[in-house]
């Protein structure tokens, strides 16, 4: 059984950001809260934990003490070796904070860098700098993280392969364990600015193999490293919970996701909207996201048409087949493979 957490408070809004997050509603923390505990103890988990994820948003953004009436009622819950996630920004992401989410049992960190360049900091919006991120991860490792991550973002109009191999030099002296690269997507306030975005699959491919070069294979289109076992169960496509407002969830063939109003589920932390999902749409997803990451796809996923063009791919050479199961060895051309394929 897998768990997803929202934590929607943010220092500030990041201008390219379209997750459900709040710079402006810190004076409602204790009601929200007070909510999310709420919605998590009224929940009979019928099977141990294997993993958790605590995003939003910025988990570090709000005292670690929000967190331990959570944890207590979870923890009897939890497998031996549940992998429990937390995001943070490394201006929030202090020894104190940092100490204290390890003691209650957080034992992967998931840090906000997105740069290491003071420009393409300023660019994107971030309000910390690049020694500031060798700060958080240095006090992760004294409050005794050994599973760290770090995001970074590419495709922005600043990137040159100078630019790039300066960011894997950075991610390369901090001594983490998974490394996420995400492509600037044109999102919130960016959403018009086109000329923001380099969309450079040259760039792409030259950041990919520097980052394997430092040792930090690619397991997913944006994933390097220790693999995210919370992750792999989304393209797996288990089933999980969705706690907290905007929080997706999923059970067989329906999503839910959480109330999109703070107050809204304040007031009501049980009210879910509900999309119903036919047996195609999920196997559709299924191929999308294993054809996205190391999963892989099932041939019994695949319908006789499918099929006929993934033998097309296969000996063209763009496509592996293996133990029933078809794998992409360039997860760059994920999108336009699924399109083929569908």
């Amino acid at each position: 059984m897998h768990i997803y957490i929202h934590i929607p408070f943010c220092e500030s809004k990041c201008p390219y950001c379209a997750f459900g997050s709040h710079s402006d509603q810190f004076s409602i923390t204790k009601q929200y809260f007070k909510a999310l505990t709420k919605e998590i103890k009224a929940t009979n988990f019928n099977k141990k934990i294997s993993t958790i994820f605590i995003g939003g948003g910025t988990p570090s953004s709000v005292d670690a003490r929000f967190y331990d009436e959570i944890f207590e009622y979870l923890r009897p819950n939890l497998s031996y070796d549940c992998e429990i996630t937390s995001e943070a920004n490394p201006n929030s992401a202090n020894l104190k904070w940092l100490e204290h989410i390890r003691a209650l049992g957080v034992n992967r960190l998931s840090l906000g860098a997105q740069s290491f360049d003071e420009k393409k900091l300023k660019f994107l919006g971030r309000i910390h700098n690049a020694k500031r991120v060798f700060k958080a991860v240095e006090d992760a490792k004294i409050a005794k993280f050994e599973n760290i991550n770090v995001d970074i973002m590419y495709g922005t109009k600043l990137d040159t392969k100078a630019l790039l191999l300066n960011e894997v030099k950075a991610l390369n002296e901090l001594k983490i364990t998974h490394i996420s690269a995400y492509s600037l997507m044109l999102e919130s306030e960016f959403s018009t600015k086109i000329s923001y975005q380099k969309d450079s699959p040259i760039l792409a491919q030259f950041l990919i193999n520097s980052l394997q070069d430092i040792g930090f294979k690619q397991y997913e289109i944006s994933n390097f490293g220790q693999i995210c076992q919370h992750n792999l169960s989304y393209w797996r496509g288990d089933d999980y919970y969705g706690f907290g407002a905007y929080a997706v969830g999923t059970t067989g063939l329906k999503r839910y996701k959480g109330a999109t109003n703070l107050n809204s589920y304040i007031n009501n932390p049980f009210k879910k909207s509900i999309e119903e999902l036919s047996y195609e749409d999920k196997m559709a997803e299924r191929v999308f996201l294993g054809l996205r990451s190391i999963i892989g796809v099932s041939l019994d996923d695949l319908t006789p048409n499918m099929l006929q063009k993934a033998q097309i791919l296969i000996n063209e050479g763009k496509l592996i087949a293996k133990n029933n199961r078809i794998y992409n060895p360039n997860f760059l051309l994920s999108d336009e493979i699924y399109l083929y394929l569908s």
